[in-house]
């Protein structure tokens, strides 16, 4: 959870306008799989659904 913390952190301290859209466009993609590990994570552990293996 402190990576996606960070990631958060980091794309809050930047000005989006001052980046370049290819960086800004890899940071949004890797924002987006830390959530969607992130919910996945919570997902097992409050058993909402059953982890895959």
């Amino acid at each position: 959870m402190s990576d996606l913390a960070m990631a958060i952190d980091h794309l809050a301290a930047e000005d989006p306008m001052e980046l370049p859209a290819g960086l800004l466009v890899e940071q949004l993609i890797d924002l987006h799989w830390q959530m969607a590990r992130l919910q996945a994570q919570i997902a097992r552990r409050t058993c909402v659904r059953a982890p895959v293996n």
